[in-house]
């Protein structure tokens, strides 16, 4: 396929040329084995602020990377020049890299038994968006005035963005691999801040989409931006006390993410995890599965390949609590002595749910579920030891009684052991959020400790 006429510079039969040239080069050099890729991105980020435009940006990267072994030494290298002389001269640093590189047992290109061999299914990733700094400026602007507009009380904005970006790229390796296509991923933002002098209160929102025509309505996103604003104002601390508390799906998709860091290979083999030979045992609540399909249209994890040219699979990593696979590279893995999943370069769109939620379990039910305690809309702070499971992170969001939101709550920390966490999870809700590859509906965990006055 030909993106030229998509704002690229470079087509598809380009790419496939210089990966080829790459790996000849390599070869030539003396490389028992290598891996080659070439990219292109483009795109444009617009900013407003309080009615007027503040910043355009216009990206337009480009790189070619070879990774080059002499038997188990590995050297890589890269340039943004595409021309020969660019070309040739970085092979040859890959290769004297790894001249000069200790040997290491686990290097290598992944088994060939292992590569994605194609042909690359359609997973509908590209839609460019033919935005004009005009255009983006104007989607911007009545974004921010939707949410400056709902209420008096909403006085000022941090701004709106719109940002249009668009790549492609192809990969082969010496084994046999190859394979590239192109995507795309459009956003627009806004953060409104509302109430005066002392009781001032920001938030923002957000939609993210491989399509622009996917995207939600600039009104639609800035309304619901002040209305989250709106609702934290006269927020207060509560006392220091161990309560249930409740994720908002936002916040929740964190401890999806949490679950991720700790059974991922780097962690694993540095034992630098409190999962660490967790296959095969109870990590979870036993109501909990959770799912991997990176074949998803237009998913945002969504890939035929890992980053090394590995086909990837459907899977279910954790079932009724039980976690069934890591995620693994083949570096990661051989350090193991496992084989690779399919991993490099991250997950491929997440699913976590539970076995007991019920089509009706909306925010609405969760909240009475929690009953008394807190509801976390927004996590601040990086304080979670993964070897450990240690967690500590300042939190803001709404005390609830009887199963309704009393008032809004900030300057509090919640702390518990992410193991205890993950078992403790009584409940996920319908109320599904995708944010990046991860979806995951409310979660509800037993019991936290929250430090407040």
């Amino acid at each position: 396929m030909t993106h030229a006429n998509h704002g690229f510079t470079h087509t598809t039969a380009e790419f496939q040329d210089l990966v080829d040239r790459t790996l000849a080069h390599a070869k030539r050099l003396g490389a028992s084995d290598a891996a080659a890729e070439v990219s292109e991105g483009t795109g444009l980020s617009v900013s407003v602020r309080l009615g007027k435009l503040e910043n355009v940006e216009r990206n337009r990267d480009k790189s070619l990377g070879v990774t080059v072994y002499l038997g188990q030494r590995r050297g890589h290298a890269s340039t943004s020049d595409f021309s020969n002389r660019a070309l040739t001269d970085t092979v040859q640093a890959a290769y004297d890299i790894a001249r000069f590189t200790a040997e290491d047992p686990a290097a290598g290109l992944p088994d060939a038994t292992d590569l994605f061999l194609g042909p690359a299914p359609d997973l509908d990733l590209f839609h460019p968006w033919d935005l004009s700094a005009e255009m983006a400026c104007e989607l911007g602007l009545r974004c921010e005035a939707a949410a400056l507009g709902l209420d008096r009380r909403v006085t000022n904005s941090e701004g709106a963005h719109v940002s249009a970006q668009q790549s492609h790229f192809a990969a082969a390796n010496s084994r046999g691999f190859r394979g590239g296509y192109a995507s795309s991923r459009h956003s627009l933002s806004v953060a409104p801040i509302a109430g005066r002098g002392a009781d001032m209160q920001r938030d923002a929102w957000y939609s993210s989409e491989r399509a622009a025509t996917d995207l939600a309505s600039p009104e639609a996103i800035g309304r619901y931006a002040a209305e989250r604003a709106l609702s934290r104002l006269k927020a207060r601390k509560v006392a220091t006390a161990e309560v249930p508390i409740l994720f908002e799906n936002t916040a929740a998709v964190g401890l999806l993410g949490a679950l991720v860091q700790a059974t991922s290979g780097g962690a694993l083999y540095r034992r630098a995890t409190f999962l660490l030979d967790s296959l095969g045992q109870s990590v979870m609540a036993n109501h909990i599965d959770i799912d991997e399909d990176p074949l998803i249209p237009r998913g945002k994890g969504s890939s035929a390949f890992d980053d090394e040219g590995v086909k990837t699979v459907q899977r279910r990593v954790v079932e009724a609590g039980q976690l069934a696979g890591y995620f693994l590279s083949s570096y990661s893995a051989r350090k193991l002595g496992l084989k690779t999943t399919g991993h490099a370069g991250g997950s491929h769109n997440l699913v976590m749910r539970s076995r007991c939620t019920a089509p009706g379990d909306d925010l609405r039910t969760m909240l009475k579920r929690l009953h008394r305690g807190l509801f976390v809309t927004e996590l601040m702070g990086q304080g979670v030891n993964y070897v450990t499971g240690d967690y500590s992170r300042g939190a803001s969001g709404f005390w609830v009684e009887n199963g309704e939101i009393a008032f809004p709550v900030q300057e509090v920390t919640i702390a518990g052991n992410l193991r205890e966490m993950l078992n403790d999870i009584v409940a996920i809700g319908a109320d599904a959020y995708t944010m990046g590859a991860k979806t995951v509906g409310s979660v509800l965990v037993r019991r936290m400790k929250v430090a407040g006055t």
